[in-house]
């Protein structure tokens, strides 16, 4: 069985949703003690839109997804583990709270 160190949720926005953004990030790390990121105000890595991370440990992935689902004011949210293998934790082990996104797939295949 393949370890989970930890996992993230990625909150999706744009420029007319960005402050709701804001408020739901700092909330959910306020509220659970999550780590949250950068609110990145362009697309970073394989995500469509812009995005803040919110970064815990296992063991809060319920709370978590409990507070995103009752909180995240339709917005969409990517939940994923972190098992060392980011193209399967993108996509095959990632969890979709709204409309799933298209990911730029591309950032995961290493050069020959």
């Amino acid at each position: 069985m393949t370890s989970v160190t930890g996992y993230h949720a990625h909150v999706y926005f744009d420029a007319h949703t960005i402050e709701k953004a804001r408020r739901i990030c700092a909330a959910c790390s306020e509220t659970l003690g999550v780590t949250m990121g950068r609110v990145h105000e362009r697309r970073v890595g394989p995500h469509p839109d812009w995005s803040c991370q919110l970064a815990f440990a296992p063991d809060k992935l319920g709370s978590v997804v409990e507070w995103l689902s009752l909180n995240r004011d339709g917005l969409v949210v990517l939940i994923h583990p972190e098992t060392g293998d980011a193209l399967k934790d993108h996509t095959e082990h990632a969890v979709w709270m709204g409309a799933v996104r298209p990911l730029d797939l591309g950032v995961f295949t290493k050069p020959s």
